[in-house]
């Protein structure tokens, strides 16, 4: 069952000289607890498209908007972020934009705060929300004190500490080494499988989102030009390369071992790899 449906989005920013077009006729569907990969080069719409679906375009950002957007049965339309924050829930690329309190559970504490729920409530969520994460030893810490990945790991828990049943990570690692990129994955996939919730995964690098999703998108210019199982669309060199996309490591030794050696295989982890790798070694005839 579908949690978002995005029907004919179009937006077009508005300027002091003419009307910036951004997203051209977007239709799509994401299923309930499913995690989706939105893929794309900078400027290709992706983050217009994630403000869509909370709410602040159309309310907060001036522009012309066509079509519609439903989260969970809500109309984006007719409701204003701050209703849609307990259902939609967005995570920025740049988590030091978002941390602003003393220590870490006051961080997560100050959205629950404005939500107006009572105190034995919001110090349950905390405790939740933190522990999910594996953040709860750092509680007392002071945000400015931790690395990128904790960071990150903090701007989640703020995030789902408002029960959100969608939650929107735009470019969540772009800025952390591979320890923190890893961290953020496996905290984020975790909460998908342990509580249903819907990930939608945005940016241009696709080494760890392909591993952690079941659908990918390619959006170009305000287009969605192609929609399927990562597998198959990362096959795709020349598709992978017009999207702007960075494929994982192994699908490029594949690549590269499909040119020279005349062999079909079609890789996204070390795992898938090897077990095909072994397999030649052990029948030269089989080509993968």
């Amino acid at each position: 069952m579908a949690i978002i449906q995005v029907e004919h989005l179009s937006f077009a920013y508005t300027t002091d000289l003419e009307p910036v077009k951004v997203l051209d006729d977007i239709n799509l569907e994401i299923d309930k607890g499913e995690a989706f990969a939105l893929m794309g080069p900078t400027g290709a719409g992706k983050s217009t498209l994630c403000l869509a679906l909370n709410g602040i375009i159309p309310h907060l950002v001036n522009g012309t908007m066509d079509g519609r957007v439903l989260v969970d049965g809500i109309d984006t339309r007719d409701t204003y972020p701050a209703a849609l924050s307990q259902t939609v829930g967005i995570i920025h690329q740049d988590p030091d934009s978002q941390l602003f309190c003393p220590s870490v559970e006051e961080e997560v504490a100050f959205g629950l705060e404005n939500a107006g729920l009572a105190r034995q409530e919001i110090t349950e969520r905390i405790d939740w929300a933190l522990r999910v994460v594996r953040m709860d030893a750092y509680r007392k810490s002071s945000p400015a004190r931790l690395s990128g990945g904790q960071k990150q790991r903090v701007a989640i828990a703020c995030s789902l500490a408002l029960l959100p049943k969608v939650l929107v990570l735009d470019e969540p690692t772009s800025s952390l080494d591979p320890a923190g990129q890893a961290e953020v994955y496996e905290a984020v996939e975790r909460l998908r499988r342990e509580r249903q919730v819907t990930l939608v995964l945005v940016g241009t690098d696709a080494e760890h989102s392909a591993a952690y999703t079941a659908h990918m998108a390619f959006l170009i210019a305000g287009k969605i030009i192609a929609l399927g199982e990562p597998q198959k669309l990362l096959a795709d060199k020349q598709l992978v390369t017009l999207a702007g996309v960075y494929p994982p490591q192994m699908m490029e030794l594949a690549w590269e071992l499909n040119s020279r050696c005349q062999t079909s295989y079609n890789w996204l982890h070390m795992g898938q790899a090897e077990s095909d790798l072994r397999a030649r070694l052990q029948d030269p005839r089989s080509h993968g």
